[in-house]
């Protein structure tokens, strides 16, 4: 149809054109000229001036309603998969509060963190649909179906039409002032051409008012059309990148949690401190307790971040509390077994052998250092 449409315009373009040379054939020198009756340059370029923006705004439309169709069933498949991740986030949840587990609690807890992250993913996924439909799909539905276009539209058939009528017109007068040319003097001739030349001028400043209007509505429908999908296109972007940015962190975190399990449960039992000397004393400077070099026994290893992996008790006040998991800023490390180093906001000595090293750790551990 749009071929045959494109063929049919510039079939009529060409018409017009042949008729235009006609006219100056035969008019030339005629009764009352005929220079009134030539559709001039400045119609023809509006005609396809809005030819164009017909297209256009047509092909925009129908890249929106892609859009909007492509969201939709997004939303319909992401519905499905929030709804099957839900599901295996209680049942991790279920397995993790209620496994009897006789030899540990590691899987349980492995379980329990793995649905709770589940939850939290499939959360900010509901979150994502939530936001496609609203800030999308719903924006380029209304203007698809608006009135703003359809006005506009129905401006430039009006214009087609009226086009069409003045061409038909045209060849009219083209007729009557050949019947004047070979009846000269005929007075019923004189007034029916007379009739068709002023319905004609009629017809051309009508239909020049009318191209006008619907060039100005269809340009303003246009650049609406063009900012309105690239803003939903934008807001699209940064709702994903958002969505994957909070999903990227959630994941991070729960690897974290799952090796710290893996590795408490493949470490070896926890090393016994009852043959170890007692810690180096420590000395009150401005309200703060400071370990002090014992019998020249301090290594110096640099700063260092460690995690707990055996949990400790500490004897006295100068020896931390650790709970497994719990991330320790090492500051010195001594030959007999000790380390000195702050953990939740206090210092103290622990036994060295309870933690491992870390080199990479998520930024919400380390604030829970200090």
């Amino acid at each position: 149809m749009e071929a045959i449409r494109k063929q049919a315009s510039r079939f009529r373009e060409q018409v017009a054109r042949q008729q235009q040379a006609v006219l100056k054939q035969f008019g030339a020198g005629g009764y009352g000229g005929s220079d009134n009756l030539i559709t001039d340059e400045a119609e023809l370029q509006q005609h396809q001036k809005l030819e164009k923006l017909y297209i256009s705004t047509r092909t925009a439309k129908h890249f929106q309603g892609d859009i909007v169709r492509g969201v939709e069933g997004y939303i319909i498949t992401g519905s499905k998969q929030v709804e099957i991740g839900t599901k295996l986030s209680e049942d991790s949840k279920k397995y993790g509060s209620e496994n009897t587990c006789t030899s540990g609690n590691t899987l349980s807890k492995a379980a329990l963190s793995f649905g709770r992250a589940r939850a939290h993913m499939e959360k900010e996924h509901g979150n994502l649909l939530k936001a496609l439909g609203t800030q999308v799909a719903e924006p380029l539905r209304a203007m698809v179906m608006g009135s703003p276009l359809e006005d506009a539209r129905h401006l430039a058939q009006r214009y087609d039409r009226m086009r069409q009528e003045a061409e038909s017109q045209t060849i009219e007068v083209s007729k009557r002032q050949a019947r004047m040319r070979e009846m000269p003097g005929n007075h019923d001739l004189v007034m029916k051409l007379e009739s068709a030349e002023t319905k004609l001028h009629d017809l051309k400043s009508n239909m020049s008012i009318l191209g006008k209007e619907a060039a100005s509505a269809m340009a303003a429908v246009e650049g609406q059309q063009q900012r309105l999908t690239l803003q939903r296109l934008i807001a699209m972007v940064e709702a994903e990148r958002t969505y994957h940015q909070r999903v990227l962190q959630i994941l991070d975190q729960l690897e974290s949690e799952m090796i710290s399990e893996r590795q408490r449960l493949e470490a070896p039992p926890a090393p016994s401190v009852a043959d170890m000397p007692s810690p180096p004393p420590f000395e009150e400077v401005n309200g703060v307790y400071t370990s002090q070099t014992h019998n020249e026994s301090v290594d110096c290893m640099g700063y260092f971040l460690g995690e707990v992996m055996h949990p400790y008790n500490g004897e006295s006040d100068t020896e931390l509390n650790l709970s497994i998991g719990d991330y320790i800023v090492v500051r010195k490390v001594t030959n007999n077994g000790w380390a000195e180093g702050e953990c939740k906001g206090k210092a103290g000595w622990f036994p060295f052998a309870y933690i491992e090293k870390r080199e990479r750790v998520l930024a919400s551990k380390v604030a829970e250092v200090f």
